[in-house]
């Protein structure tokens, strides 16, 4: 499928269904353009025609919060598309683990245990992490250890922001201040 091989609107859009690729759930429908088709099948983001604005938008531009297209279909008449996408990162399940583990602590979780031992044990289960990151990195256990570690390390840095009441979306937008911050001071 091409962008010139759809049927668009009056307009030039066509509406656009995203479903979570894992569930099937309808996350948003959008309109694209030709240039947003284009460039959603191109990049593997999605990109639409924001109607109020009269302008291109990428979901997630400014926050982060990307959606990983993979697969674009349209229906028989070529006049609508729709297209399962991962939004919701690993990062961000594990997030909302967390949060549905502070208000409710079920019996035997590791997390509410976890939590419930405040944030200093938080805090050194981190530094615990960080210091198997360096043993397995520098002490030549291969990459799956480091791998492993690194999951680790992240997992309880999510439970810290949790457990802080900071949200994952807090610091993927900080990475991306300052990304863009760096790529404006080169010019």
């Amino acid at each position: 499928m091409t962008p010139a091989e759809l049927t668009y609107d009056e307009r030039g859009l066509i509406p656009a269904v995203v479903q979570e690729a894992e569930t099937g759930e309808v996350l948003m429908v959008a309109w694209m353009d030709r240039d947003a088709v284009a460039k959603t099948l191109t990049s593997g983001l999605t990109h639409f025609w924001s109607r109020s604005r009269q302008a291109p938008w990428q979901k997630g531009e400014s926050s982060g919060h990307v959606q990983h297209v993979q697969g674009v279909y349209a229906d028989c008449d070529g006049d609508a598309l729709a297209g399962p996408a991962a939004s919701a990162t690993m990062l961000d399940r594990i997030e909302r683990i967390v949060q549905e583990r502070k208000s409710a602590s079920p019996s035997g979780s590791y997390v509410a245990g976890l939590l419930a031992k405040g944030e200093a044990a938080v805090c050194r289960k981190i530094g615990e992490e960080a210091i198997e990151v360096l043993t397995a990195a520098l002490g030549g256990e291969g990459d799956g250890r480091v791998v492993s570690e690194v999951a680790d390390l992240w997992f309880h840095t999510l439970v810290l922001l949790g457990k802080r009441g900071i949200a994952l979306r807090d610091v993927l937008e900080e990475l991306a201040r300052r990304h863009r911050d760096r790529a404006a001071s080169r010019g």
